[in-house]
Order: C-alpha cells, then structure tokens, then sequence
C-alpha cells in the first residue's frame, strides 16, 4: 500500500476520533531527478569514536504493522533495540488512549519524545500539549502543511508566523513546536524564486520553534543534506536518519545501501546527545522489520 492510500484508509477508519489524523510522514513528491552520487557520500574526513547513545525509529517504518498491533509493533522496536519511538497520527495513535499507551511503552522500555502531528492541532493546542504531557513528548512536530495552504511564498510565511505563535504557547507547556521537511518543500513556487522551506525557516522564530531535518526527503529533492546542515545546523534538534540510492530518487533505501554519508552529518551535529535520531524508512526489499533490525544495525554501531 502506498502512503497516500495508506493516509487515506486510516483517516476514514479514525473519523469519529477528536483529533485529525494528520499523517504524512514522507510524502511523494515531483522532486528534482539530479543524477550521480551527493557529494555528501563522499568518504569523511573527520575521525571519530562517538557513537549514538540513543537510537529512535519513526512508526511510519511500522506503520502496517502497527496498524494491525501498536503493542505488539512497539515490543518488536525495542526487540529490535531501540531506545525511542517517533509517533505519528495526530495524538490517535492507530486508536490507543494516551493512558494505555503510555503504560506499553513504560513497560518495553521505550521513551516517546515527538510524536508527527497535522497542522489542524494549532487550532486545538491546549487539549494537544495535555495529550503530550501524558505520552512524554518534548516535541510535537508538525508533519507537512496542507496542499491547499503550501502552493505560495506566503503560505509558507503564514505557517511560519502560525507556529511562532503557537511556539510560544507550547514553550509555557515546557513543550516544542517542530516542522519536519519533505522534498516539495523545496521545489520553486510561484511568486519568487526563494526556496520555500528556505523562507519558511529564515521567518520562523528558533527560541520557540525548531526544526527536523529528514535526510532522505531533502537528497529526494535533489538537495545535499550536508549543504542544509551548513546552513541551518543549530535550527536542527531532531533527525530522520533515511537513506537513498540516489539524489533525486523517488525511494528511499535500507541505511548504509545509499549515497548519504551518515558519518559526516552526525560528525556535524552540535550537541548530539541532547537531540532525537529517528530511524525512517519507507520502502523495503523484504520484510519491513528485516530492515528496521538492519537499520539499527548500521546506525547503532556507526561511529563519528
């Protein structure tokens, strides 16, 4: 099932829930088919022996399974070895009360420190960041924006100003707001030839929001993950750790199978223990758990 149908069932099913479902994880996109390998795959110059202390994974890696079994999904994660779960679904959560989720993840030793929600939540903040507190989350980090509302420069400036607002209402919550990119984020609009996510980023406000760099979804967009980290490093506080065959590729890959070179953007993240690594992973070449256990595999054990 591809995400879009997959977004679609799982709204239908969670209609009557209080909240939105608002998924979007990884969105296809018309990004840029630059051809060759990133010049961010080039083999590091930077020696190190750091490792992560921490490994998390985003549900949407997991998300049929979970679909199925959140409880038993969540045990196969830190089976698995993992330490931290990124949640999706905005605050539904395949259908599990915050109460009993927390209780699951409590038990498999699992922290839930972001969860991907849908712009809508901004609507909606207070009732959201009582959810937040009950799961653990530091973070709600909103997943994309509608397609209706991202078609302008100024769409992106409205969001901008919207989450700096609502920022500052979740910072007194001692919770962050984030926005996670995808690679339509940086394909031109019109009005201009600014990059959106470019413009996005320069009006929002880093004392209340902050951001999450999705590797995989930038190099889908022709875009060096290392040039961005150059860029905007500091704005970054969380990570989704997602591979690709190529820049410009319209799939991703199992880690360490691509073209990123993980060594060198870890290398560059300041403060790395203070932030969240989510694992992510959309398309597969067998079992999707096969995978989620290789991925921790290699990122786990990588050092920097």
């Amino acid at each position: 099932m591809d995400r879009r149908t997959f977004v679609r069932g799982l709204g239908a099913a969670l209609a009557t829930a209080p909240a939105a479902v608002a998924l979007g994880c990884a969105r296809s996109s018309s990004a840029s088919t630059a051809g060759g390998a990133s010049s961010a795959a080039a083999a590091s110059t930077t020696a190190g022996n750091r490792r992560l202390k921490r490994v998390g994974i985003q549900l949407y890696t997991l998300r049929d399974a979970a679909g199925r079994d959140l409880e038993r999904t969540l045990a196969d994660i830190a089976q698995a070895g993992y330490n931290d779960v990124e949640l999706l679904g905005s605050m539904s959560n395949f259908g599990m009360a915050p109460d009993r989720l927390r209780q699951v993840l409590d038990r498999n030793g699992l922290r839930a420190p972001s969860t991907h929600v849908g712009a809508g939540i901004l609507d909606d903040l207070d009732r959201n960041l009582d959810v937040a507190k009950t799961l653990g989350h530091e973070y709600l980090t909103i997943a994309s924006f509608p397609e209706e509302r991202r078609k302008s420069l100024d769409d992106y400036r409205y969001w901008a100003d919207r989450m700096n607002q609502g920022g500052q209402a979740a910072r007194r919550r001692d919770v962050w707001l984030a926005f996670h990119n995808h690679a339509d984020d940086f394909a031109p609009l019109p009005g201009g030839s600014e990059v959106p996510y470019d413009v996005f980023t320069q009006r929002t406000d880093p004392s209340v929001v902050r951001l999450q760099l999705d590797t995989g979804n930038l190099a889908m967009a022709g875009r060096d993950p290392i040039e961005y980290m150059r860029r905007f490093g500091p704005r970054y506080w969380s990570f989704h750790i997602k591979d690709v065959p190529s820049l410009g590729a319209h799939n991703d890959t199992e880690l360490g199978k691509g073209v990123l070179d993980f060594k060198r953007l870890l290398g560059m993240i300041d403060r790395i223990d203070e932030k969240h690594l989510f694992v992510e992973q959309e398309t597969y070449p067998g079992d999707p758990l096969d995978s989620v256990r290789r991925d921790h595999a290699y990122i786990s054990t990588l050092t920097f």
